[in-house]
């Protein structure tokens, strides 16, 4: 089923998670006792995200660069599968820009389609760690606008070989991101939300939004969505803060603010511990926010580890 069909047929406001698929030589064991504690709160789907390869180029005997890949999270279909497979849920795979060709990203749509999985969210992706700005690859997509219009010309039964015959059409229900707080490369937030209409005006079925802690800052971006005709449901993404180095880390990878309130009750932790209490705490008092606000769903970045959102979820739903 797709999200929107999730959202279109919820009473209440939904709860759902994203997922990051085991690191290369790692198995799906961990994976899964992350998993199997929210399911007790009965997610409509789960998102698999993605993270491009990093590399480093290593310098051979004969002068010679060598390109060697040093961090892989391969699978993702594969994991999509397992986990609709394993939990009969809806898998909601990354899609991104960086490290793929266009070739490559469509045969992943066709594995995705033949397995039945009815979502996906497309993202431009973040800039290997090595480079100063997202470099595509050859012949793939610089944005996700881009992407988008590959999938959606899918779901029109348009394929890269032109050549193709009566080719069957896909029918992906298509999420994007957005930001609060705007993407770093937006001179502002207006010209973010132009963007923004751009992608849903192409096709976007539904926006997930970007980590905040700020709840005003949500309600503000879905009002300003509206007035400029983004009218698409947009589900507020949300990660418990649980340790002390996030109070730095996050705003410097995220680009977002952290409020001032948050900020001084993390300081005076004694230790993580008191730290994950917080961010708990902070995380039910947003998501009790936005449960009145009407979000029609609360996504929860658990990042692998299932403790804080279980305690969240179980105070909620």
């Amino acid at each position: 089923m797709k999200v929107i069909e999730h959202i279109s047929n919820a009473k209440d406001t939904l709860f759902s998670f994203e997922i990051l698929p085991p690191m290369k030589g790692d198995t799906m064991e961990n994976l899964i006792k992350s998993i199997d504690p929210l399911m007790e709160f009965k997610p409509p789907f789960i998102d698999v995200t993605y993270h491009r390869e990093e590399y480093v180029f290593k310098k051979r005997g004969n002068g010679l660069l060598e390109k060697k890949v040093t961090r892989k999270r391969p699978g993702t279909v594969g994991i999509c599968a397992a986990l609709q497979n394993k939990y009969n849920i809806d898998t909601v795979p990354h899609i991104i820009c960086g490290g793929f060709s266009k070739e490559e990203t469509e045969n992943a749509l066709i594995d995705l389609n033949f397995l039945g999985i009815d979502n996906v969210l497309v993202l431009q992706g973040d800039a290997i760690k090595s480079e100063p700005e997202f470099v595509p690859e050859v012949d793939g997509h610089q944005y996700a606008s881009e992407l988008l219009t590959q999938v959606r010309g899918m779901n029109n039964g348009n394929y890269l070989d032109d050549t193709l015959e009566n080719a069957n059409a896909t029918d992906f229900c298509i999420g994007v991101a957005g930001y609060p707080e705007k993407h770093f490369s937006a001179p502002n937030l207006d010209a973010d939300l132009k963007y923004l209409k751009l992608k849903v005006d192409q096709g976007a079925d539904y926006i997930v939004t970007q980590m905040f802690f700020d709840t005003q800052k949500y309600i503000e971006f879905v009002k300003k969505c509206r007035s400029v005709g983004i009218n698409v449901p947009i589900i507020p993404g949300l990660k418990p803060i649980t340790t002390k180095r996030q109070l730095n880390v996050l705003p410097r990878i995220f680009y977002i603010d952290l409020p001032q309130e948050l900020v001084s009750a993390v300081e005076a932790c004694k230790n993580n511990a008191e730290v994950r209490q917080v961010g708990i705490e902070w995380a039910i008092k947003q998501s009790k926010e936005l449960i009145e606000f009407g979000a029609p769903c609360l996504h929860y970045y658990s990042m692998g580890k299932s403790g804080s959102v279980y305690k969240i979820a179980k105070e909620l739903f």
